[in-house]
């Protein structure tokens, strides 16, 4: 940890130049690589049925970590049948300085089949210019990322600091509806929410967008119980074919989908490349890709519909009879700007308007998550694009994320006056949830970089935006 003392500024030694602050971080890499290491190991499962033993364990290694880099007012938040929420604050060096709240979770996914990893997931190996493990990118490293910034205090940044690290993140807690129910605890200027990253490596990028989702079932019911198909197939009403009918409307020749009033539009930002997306997704050779119009438009800026359940006969056991029941689930993504419960409307009408063969379909709406999409003209972004730029030393492009992510939502109604930055150490190329999952020390270091420069660069941001207006500071 850098434990050097801090300019009249809050600035650490020399950070008015760019190479000092860069000699910074790569002096702390070496020791937020160990320390990442050492919390990878842990396997913070937050999912029913298991020991909560290493959620703890790996929330006692985050408090010792906060404290070791000087932050010193760290609390906990319990919620019911939730793991513990790490807390701390770090008080504003002057009256005029802003205060960021810096979100992460210590918590991991399962980590699958571990035939296929190239090493035990929860023994952090290291790979060519990087370290494999589980929960190592999504999100331990974005753990470390914020206490590298802070070390490169002493933990005591330009800007005062509200610290959030969840515990139950992957599986879903009390925590996403938490925040509008105490204000005051997330009170702040602006949201450094690391639990995204690059769209690839060397890529700096900020999501400013993420988009809503819906879920649904539709069930058809058409005999007390299944005939033989051969004496009554043809004339006997299929349950599984009207069901499937109905489905096949949902979208056109091309992929696109056909439901009225879900809102589509081109998307301005940068997304990825037809290989990077086959490569990501992991589709098959010759398999083309859905939809039509641009990658980022079917992926962020447009609906999607997926078929991700069914209840029909399994081949295994299909017997040559009429099937009398079929249902399915779907779950729906829209635009960030559309109201999930507009768009859930669309659906369900769209579906209980059909009779595919004359038969009615009983449609029953699920949940909704809205999306998200930020403002981001205001003073904190203008100083994490000149963070970004310095850490990386490349513009930064702004992207979208496909899923929701209902805690940002809640952090919004909670502060709605607080701009909120979505940025990591993560790329989209480091298999997320899947194996072999991996951080690279380059973006590592880059995010750290990011981070330590955006708390000097918002500083001084905010202290020009509130003399521009008129105020004193």
């Amino acid at each position: 940890m850098n434990q050097e003392a801090n300019d009249p500024d809050g600035r650490p030694p020399g950070a008015g130049r760019s190479a000092a602050l860069e000699s910074t971080a790569d002096a702390l890499l070496p020791g937020v690589r160990a320390d990442l290491e050492r919390l990878a190991a842990i396997p913070s499962l937050a999912f029913p049925g298991l020991s909560p033993e290493p959620v703890l364990q790996a929330r006692d290694l985050v408090v010792a970590l906060l404290r070791d880099t000087g932050v010193t007012d760290i609390g906990e938040l319990n919620l019911p049948e939730t793991a513990p929420v790490v807390t701390a604050t770090v008080p504003p060096p002057t009256p005029d300085a802003p205060t960021v709240l810096l979100y992460a979770h210590y918590d991991v996914q399962p980590s699958g089949d571990e035939h296929r990893w190239a090493s035990p997931p929860f023994e952090p190996a290291g790979i060519p210019g990087g370290v494999r493990a589980r929960g190592i990118a999504d999100g331990k490293a974005n753990v470390m990322a914020h206490i590298g910034a802070l070390r490169a205090y002493g933990g005591r940044p330009p800007v005062g600091i509200r610290i959030i690290f969840e515990g139950q993140a992957e599986h879903g807690s009390a925590f996403d509806a938490y925040p509008p129910t105490d204000p005051g605890m997330f009170a702040c200027d602006a949201m450094l929410i690391a639990d995204t990253g690059n769209i690839r490596p060397g890529t700096p990028t900020l999501t400013t967008a993420l988009r809503g989702s819906a879920d649904l079932l539709v069930e058809v019911r058409t005999l007390d119980a299944a005939v033989h198909s051969g004496a009554y197939g043809g004339a006997a009403p299929d349950a599984l074919l009207a069901l499937v009918t109905a489905l096949a409307t949902l979208h056109d020749a091309h992929g696109d989908v056909t439901v009225a009033g879900l809102r589509r539009e081109p998307w301005d930002g940068t997304t990825f490349t037809d290989d990077e997306f086959r490569e990501l997704a992991g589709i098959t050779d010759g398999t083309p890709l859905m939809g039509s119009g641009g990658l980022g438009e079917r992926l962020w800026s447009g609906p999607a519909i997926t078929v991700v359940g069914l209840d029909a006969p399994p081949v295994t056991s299909a017997a040559p009879a009429v099937v009398p029941h079929a249902r399915a689930a779907l779950n729906l993504r829209v635009h960030p700007r559309q109201d999930p419960r507009e768009a859930l409307t669309a659906l369900v009408r769209h579906l209980e308007r059909l009779r595919p063969f004359g038969i009615p379909l009983t449609v029953t709406a699920g949940g909704v998550r809205p999306g998200y999409e930020a403002a981001t003209g205001g003073p904190a972004y203008r100083a994490a694009r000149t963070a970004l730029r310095r850490a990386w030393g490349t513009d930064p492009v702004h992207t979208a994320a496909g899923g929701s992510f209902p805690l940002v939502n809640g952090l919004a109604a909670a502060v709605p006056d607080a701009e909120i930055l979505l940025f990591g150490p993560a790329d989209q190329l480091c298999h997320r949830h899947g194996p072999d999952e991996r951080v690279l020390l380059s973006e590592l270091r880059g995010a750290l970089l990011a981070e330590a420069a955006f708390f000097a660069e918002y500083a001084a941001t905010h202290r020009a935006a509130t003399y521009r207006a008129g105020g004193t500071v």
